[in-house]
């Protein structure tokens, strides 16, 4: 199949393969075939937990890998055949429901691990039925309004902790002659889930009745409200002159040098994407709630995680529960994760780094944040569809009822 990479990687060499590297006396053990994205395949956790399976066990690991941009399709197709893998990776979005998940994937709500995943890695991971669908083994991040406190503190501003004080907030801010908010609206797409999230992660009823058709977006106020706020503040001039041009690889030039103040992003951001030589450092920012006009008090979206499935169709499925297990064992997890930038998936988390803007807003977190829901529940949401009908509205090309009516229609389309 075009674009697709099958990676058998050695425990030694693990950039290039991840077969076992045992003794010929421990090579009777079986195969289990992992299937992902090549790029997530790569993480250093992940390469570290498949060298400790192999080495422990004696099994071997059948990693295959799409590039990123065919894996959807490409996985698809592999599922149908009858050669599925044993494990599927996979985040809980909305790519996900095209795999017939009940009818394809083991429900993992008996396995012996679950009650040490954090209470947010299982909500993400868990379906609208209340079922387990995957291990969550993965860097969790949190999503929120990083803002420069430096420049705040020089200004004597200070962070919002409600709508109007951030609006005030942008409007001070624009008028000193920054640019409040850095919005990459070209070819980025996460910024608007952040505002749904809460509408539907605290009323389950409405997502019920959303996904049902019983009602759509132009029916709940607050989606015109979100829209209608995001229209302003781009015209007040509170995302810059070029935010339609402001792409993935502007948002670290724009913090670090001070043109921007806030972004709306994720704190393993800063430890992966920011740059380090700039005139302002992690050292300068902090956390603090999205505010996109939906909840008065803001919101935190917890992070979206890569889930190992296991398929019912796998030729090994007890040693790929097995697999799961001990991907979920302290000691395999601690050592896999150690110096890992990132908020805890399992209970017994210790070797990971947690970053200081989120440690320092854990008040704050805890109060407001949500589990992603928009992405991963709505049924037929599509990040770059709604991306795309918000760009149409600042080029002008459409009104705000008609953007929340686009949106309406792309998500039946899509359904």
């Amino acid at each position: 199949m075009k674009g697709k990479l099958i990676w058998l990687l050695s425990a030694v060499t693990a950039a290039s393969c991840l077969t076992a590297c045992v003794p010929s006396s421990e090579t009777n053990g079986i195969t289990l075939t992992l299937m992902g994205k090549k790029s997530d395949l790569n993480k250093s956790y992940m390469t570290s937990i498949f060298e400790q399976y192999e080495t422990e066990t004696g099994n071997k690991l059948n990693i295959i890998a799409y590039e990123d941009a065919e894996f959807e399709s490409a996985a698809m197709e592999q599922m149908e055949t009858k050669n599925a893998p044993d494990i599927l990776l996979h985040f809980h979005n909305a790519d996900l429901a095209q795999f017939d998940v009940e009818n394809r994937f083991v429900a993992l709500n008996d396995q012996s691990w679950t009650a040490d995943l954090t209470d947010s890695a299982r909500a993400y991971c868990t379906d609208k039925d209340g079922d387990l669908l995957g291990l969550p083994f993965w860097e969790s991040s949190v999503s929120g309004c990083y803002y420069n406190k430096t420049i705040l503190d020089d200004l004597g501003l200070r962070p919002a902790t409600a709508q109007a004080e951030f609006d005030v907030l942008c409007e001070a801010l624009s008028e000193t002659g920054y640019t409040p908010i850095c919005w990459p609206a070209n070819g980025c797409s996460w910024m608007m889930q952040f505002g749904l999230d809460p509408l539907f992660a605290d009323d389950p009823a409405r997502l019920e009745q959303l996904n049902s058709g019983a009602i759509n977006y132009a029916d709940i106020p607050e989606v015109t409200g979100m829209v209608q706020w995001v229209s302003d503040a781009a015209s007040k001039g509170w995302f810059g002159q070029n935010y339609l041009m402001t792409g993935w690889d502007d948002i670290s030039p724009a913090l670090a040098s001070g043109d921007a103040v806030m972004t709306f992003i994720w704190d393993t951001w800063f430890y992966t994407d920011f740059e380090k030589d700039g005139t302002y450092t992690i050292d300068d920012f902090a956390l603090m709630p999205v505010f996109l006009n939906t909840v008065d008090s803001g919101t935190y979206e917890g992070g979206n995680l890569n889930m190992m499935m296991v398929t019912k169709s796998s030729k090994h499925p007890k040693e790929a529960l097995d697999f799961l297990a001990f991907c979920a064992t302290p000691e395999h997890y601690n050592a896999a994760f150690a110096g890992v930038s990132t908020m805890s998936c399992f209970r017994g988390q210790t070797t990971n780094i947690q970053s200081k803007m989120v440690t320092d807003a854990s008040a704050s977190i805890a109060a407001n944040e949500r589990v992603s829901t928009a992405s991963s529940q709505i049924i037929g949401y599509s990040a770059e569809d709604v991306a795309e009908s918000f760009n149409e509205m600042f080029r002008g090309n459409i009104t705000v009822a008609e953007c929340v009516a686009e949106m309406d229609a792309k998500r039946h389309a899509a359904s």
